[in-house]
């Protein structure tokens, strides 16, 4: 396997035979627990965004490199989507002077996953887009509005 199609899939990952992006998020969301722990939700923002744009690139020379427009085992969007819910819940967490909870991180969870799958817009509008970016754009979208939601729940109390 090429050194893009490492990182594309996750180091294997997206390879598994049976829902490779929800397998992605969760162990997205095992690598930000620690993450957000020891270093805070500052330091996961800019995980998720130095993948993000590094995603730029090598989610489209993977898919050039297996003739596929968006491939399914292509799951580093994934790991930035999920960072970015996180790393947004994690400030809301910060602000209320709290840590982050199972709630708040299956929340985050669940929310960038039914964004992700069910595309509503803008999520569906940042997939059109071709290329990288649109692999990319769409899990980034998708992880602002779910850590923007968790964000806000935390905010108003209701977490």
């Amino acid at each position: 396997m090429t050194m893009i199609a490492q990182i594309a899939t996750g180091f294997g990952i997206g390879r598994v035979p049976y829902a490779p992006g929800t397998v992605a998020s969760l162990t997205a969301i095992i690598i930000a627990i620690p993450v957000l722990y020891f270093f805070g939700w500052p330091v996961l923002l800019v995980v998720a965004a130095v993948t993000a744009l590094a995603g730029l690139w090598v989610s489209d020379a993977f898919a050039v490199e297996t003739g596929v427009i968006d491939p399914q085992e292509c799951v580093i969007d994934e790991f930035a989507g999920q960072w970015l819910a996180c790393a947004l819940a994690g400030l809301g967490a910060a602000l209320e002077g709290e840590a982050m909870t199972v709630v708040s991180y299956f929340l985050a969870f669940i929310l960038f996953r039914l964004f992700d799958v069910a595309k509503p817009w803008p999520v569906s509008k940042a997939e059109a887009l071709q290329g990288g970016i649109g692999i990319m754009a769409d899990d980034v979208v998708a992880g602002l509005i779910a850590g923007a939601v968790v964000f806000l729940f935390m905010q108003s109390g209701f977490l």
